[in-house]
């Protein structure tokens, strides 16, 4: 039980699980007096070298009175922290705030001078890295902006914590020390050096759960069936190049079908890398303690019955990942499918699948056990749907993903060698803003290809704990592929893609030549293309004469053609057409795409099976010979434990341009439009464009107008004089408006502006809706404003319901809306549309995430489906788009540089053909929520 110390509450806020170098997971708290044995132990553990490169001098035991010290802090101006694994201190560094001259001191002092200990068996694995984000963050909660530490020079390893963290610093030596100090603000470089850490340390976590060296089954029972049992027979049958174990309190037996067998996992003698848990939920906690004690480095836990099942199994859940990390070990579940890894070194089949996948490129991962099996079945079928075969390089099924989540797998594929594409079905995203910053990290190297699931049921599925989203299910798609996220709605759609993707190289344009046997399929996949947003060329039409000869001709015609980006063969069967017909066409097709490989080639057919397994036979992944080879019983099943690593090898290079066939030519269409949207989001996103700078914002000034109106209270929408002060800091003006209670005042207001004024209504319910009459406008002198004051009020209520305010006539243009908001899931978006009902009920909105860049802006202009509008549609005058995307910047910026301001709308915005008006606008300001991506790296919170 923690406690408080001298002064201040315990700060239970500072607690946080952590991923090592290694992978493997340490507790990172405060350090109480609670904690004297701990320290004691763990100081009797350090080397007498670690001892003197942190005192100076021999020190081989601690005092009462540095027990003491040492243990009893302020959480202030002293301060020490501990990272734990097993709840014994592995690791701890400590702050006392200093004065100028280098002596204790408190705020407002802001150095502190800094000092760490790592016991020797733990160093090397990223601790002290780790201790010194979580202490940095800490020292700027309690305003200390700078750190001194003072190091022997033979102490390289502590000196290169220092000087790897990427931030601010002075090097000095004096008195045969040396002398660090450096900033704790946050640079880019920290920022940089933080998360390349974070990325290889969580793909060293999950490589350990997919490839390691030793599996124990924990409740593989005596006969077949049951979970355990399952997943045993699966691991054996898959040819697990490592050690395996059964593990099952009833078990007498030495061994269990050739594997040995044991009642516990303590009773085995070598170590277990990876624990597979298939036993009743009230059973797990003592597992993970036996694992947890014998060194397993992760687990799979197959077993239901936690957050899926109600409250009572949430906080089961909650206790079995708080009890896992205890031991640094990471957790794959509970009520996981299991985990598969097709690499020749490691055949891991570690899931309920009974059959192993054949090895490719491609990466699974699935919050839902059905799902999985869904994909890995069509992605092993040869016909039925998806046809021409390729294989998957590894497989997780999460199931409440309570521990290792997306965010994990997509930082291991990241730079995974054997994964091309990969592939997710996501019920929920749980850092949403994580999630975006790794895929667009990710895309840029390989594609991502995802499909959400329960994107209207208004909450997460059962036993998925996620952050609470206010942003629509359109606005998070569109987010996403402002990443580079290749976006699809169904499970068919996803392995579409994902075998183009897998096989095929990117197009390098919209441009597709079509040709066939068939002129009405060639017209149909004509039609899917301009749907699609492609750029087809005429249909060719072979008839349906032609031969495979005709085919390879045609084909490397339109590939040679620099006209095209791409090909698109439509293929009908004629009447008696034999097998051999079929496999001379797919021979014919694939050695025409084969000498031009730059262009992607995909097959549309119709009931083509024939063709459909010839054109996976020309270049698949699996290993013909081993299924029909001499001595192969007939239907025999491929067996991936026959594959030695150079047949796996000469396969992968025989794969490399396995054509997709499709059974619908929307089907393929579809597919080939997403490449192409992705080919051209790679070019951008090497070209990101940056974040202007302008001269007249007034950063500082908007700063202090902030923490005056904040001072007021939470939650704070400005009045319009404030919104116009705080907006004009930004360059921003907005159009002047005076309030009209009465007639009179409203003639006032207008004589004060100038005439021709417009009369509109600011009730919230007539807001923004012109559509409903509650505007006026051109109104040129007295007697016009006053009669429309009279329509107005006479038609909607009175001035005190109404609120009517007078304001000048902008010029003409087209009504737009801007708008910022921070969500506490995705973080700061900019959302930008045409003004009015139909804009709104159609949800034509495009949104980008803050901050934007040039580029950015000038693509939200025009990706709204109504944009033509702003570009002279139907001869109407074009406006000025440039003025509004300088709009968008500036707005962009306001929300970047102050997170206090958590709401911006300017409605409406008329853009007319030279410059714009911003007509009305409204400002909402709170205190800045906490941005967890910019601080220490931490494991989410159960």
């Amino acid at each position: 039980m923690q406690t408080s110390s001298d002064r201040h509450e315990y700060p239970a806020h500072w607690e946080a699980d952590v991923v090592l170098r290694d992978g493997g997971t340490a507790r990172i708290r405060p350090i109480t007096v609670d904690d004297a044995e701990r320290l004691v132990s763990f100081y009797e553990q350090v080397s007498d070298e670690s001892k003197y490169y942190r005192f100076f001098a021999p020190y081989p035991r601690l005092s009462a009175k540095d027990v003491h010290r040492f243990t009893h802090h302020d959480f202030v101006d002293r301060v020490g922290l501990a990272a734990t694994v097993g709840g014994e201190f592995i690791a701890t560094v400590r702050f006392d705030r200093i004065d100028a001259d280098g002596r204790p001191a408190s705020s407002p002092a802001d150095e502190a001078e800094v000092a760490f200990l790592v016991q020797d068996a733990h160093q090397g694995r990223g601790v002290a890295s780790a201790l010194l984000e979580h202490i940095a963050a800490v020292a700027r909660e309690r305003d200390i902006r700078r750190f001194a530490a003072e190091v022997l020079p033979a102490n390289n390893k502590m000196i290169k914590v220092f000087t790897d963290a990427g931030y601010t610093q002075k090097r000095s030596f004096e008195d045969g020390v040396v002398r660090l100090e450096f900033d704790l603000e946050p640079t880019d470089r920290s920022l940089a050096v933080q998360r390349a850490r974070e990325q290889r340390a969580e793909a060293r976590s999950v490589k350990r759960l997919l490839a390691p060296g030793s599996v124990a089954v924990v409740g593989a029972g005596r006969t077949p069936g049951g979970v355990g049992r399952s997943v045993l027979d699966n691991l054996r049958a898959a040819g697990f190049t490592g050690r395996l174990y059964a593990v099952n309190t009833a078990l007498q037996e030495k061994e269990l079908d050739g594997v040995p067998a044991h009642r516990s996992i303590r009773d085995i003698a070598e170590p277990v890398d990876l624990a597979v848990v298939a036993v009743p939920a009230e059973y797990v906690p003592e597992v993970v303690t036996e694992c947890g004690e014998h060194g397993v480095q992760g687990l799979v836990v197959v077993s239901a019955g936690y957050a899926e099942s109600g409250p009572e199994g949430r906080e089961r859940q909650r206790e079995l990942v708080r009890h896992a990390r205890t031991y640094g070990m990471r957790i794959i579940g509970p009520n996981a499918f299991g985990v598969i890894n097709t690499s020749p070194e490691v055949r891991l089949n570690a899931s309920l699948a009974p059959q192993m996948p054949r090895p490719g490129r491609i990466g699974l991962f699935a919050q839902s056990g059905a799902i999985g099996i869904a994909l890995l079945s069509r992605l092993h079928r040869r016909g039925g749907g998806v046809t021409g075969v390729t294989g998957v390089s590894t497989f997780i099924s999460s199931g409440n993903r309570a521990d290792v989540s997306g965010n994990d797998v997509l930082q291991y594929w990241y730079d995974d060698p054997d994964t091309d594409v990969a592939l997710m079905y996501l019920e929920s995203i749980g850092n949403p803003r994580k999630f975006t910053r790794l895929a667009r990290r990710t895309a840029a190297a390989k594609p991502l290809v995802v499909v959400q699931g329960a994107r209207h049921g208004g909450a997460a599925p059962q036993g998925h704990a996620v952050r609470a989203t206010r942003l629509p299910h359109t606005t998070v798609s569109a987010l996403l592929r402002q990443a580079g996220v290749i976006r699809v709605d169904t499970i068919t759609e996803l392995v579409d893609a994902g075998l183009l993707l897998a096989r095929q190289p990117l197009p390098r344009g919209p441009r597709v030549a079509i040709l066939g046997n068939s002129e009405s399929l060639g017209l149909l996949t004509y039609d899917a293309c301009l749907a699609e947003g492609l750029r087809p060329l005429p249909p060719r039409d072979l008839t349906t004469a032609a031969s495979a000869e005709d085919f390879h001709r045609a084909l490397a015609e339109a590939l040679a053609d620099d006209g095209c980006d791409s090909v698109v063969v439509t293929a009908i069967p004629a009447v008696g057409e034999t097998s051999a017909a079929d496999a001379a066409l797919a021979e014919a097709l694939r050695s025409s795409a084969a000498a031009a490989p730059a262009k992607p080639v995909l097959v549309v057919h119709v009931e083509l099976g024939g063709l459909a397994e010839a054109l996976s036979a020309a270049a698949s992944t699996a290993p013909q010979a081993a299924e029909t080879g001499p001595g192969a019983a007939p239907g025999a099943r491929f067996h991936p434990a026959d594959l030695s690593p150079a047949t796996v090898s000469a396969v992968a290079a025989s794969d490399s341009r396995l054509i997709p066939a499709y059974p619908a030519a929307e089907r393929a269409v579809r597919a080939l439009a997403e490449a192409v949207k992705y080919a051209q989001w790679r070019l951008d996103a090497g070209e990101p464009g940056k974040v202007p700078e302008y001269e007249d914002i007034d950063e500082k000034g908007a700063a202090r107008l902030i923490d005056d109106l904040l001072a007021r209270g939470e939650g704070l929408t400005l009045g319009g004089e404030e919104t116009g002060a705080l907006l004009g800091r930004y360059g921003i003006d907005v159009h002047r408006s005076l309030p009209a209670p009465t007639p009179d005042e409203a003639v006032a207001a207008a004589r004060s502006i100038g005439y021709p004024v417009a009369l509109k209504t600011t009730a919230p319910h007539l807001r923004h809706r012109a559509d409903l009459g509650g505007v006026r406008l051109d109104l040129a002198d007295e007697e016009q404003l006053r009669r429309a004051y009279t329509e107005l009020t006479e038609l909607f209520g009175p001035p005190t319901v109404l609120r009517p305010v007078v304001q000048g006539m902008a010029p003409r243009g087209v009504d737009t809306v801007v708008r910022a908001v921070i969500d506490p899931a995705a973080g700061a978006v900019l959302s930008f549309g045409l003004a009015g009902a139909a804009s709104e009920l159609l949800g034509d909105t495009a949104h980008r995430l803050i901050p934007v860049t040039d580029r950015d802006a000038t693509s939200l202009v025009r990706s709204i489906r109504t944009a033509p509008l702003l570009f002279g549609w139907r001869g109407s005058a074009p406006v000025d788009t440039a003025a509004l995307e300088e709009l968008m910047l500036r707005v962009s910026r306001l929300v970047d540089d102050h997170p206090e301001v958590v709401a911006v709308s300017l409605e409406p915005v008329v853009v007319a053909p030279t410059g714009l008006s911003v007509l009305g606008a409204t400002v909402r300001l709170a205190r800045a929520p906490l941005r967890d991506d910019l601080g220490p790296r931490t494991l989410p919170v159960v």
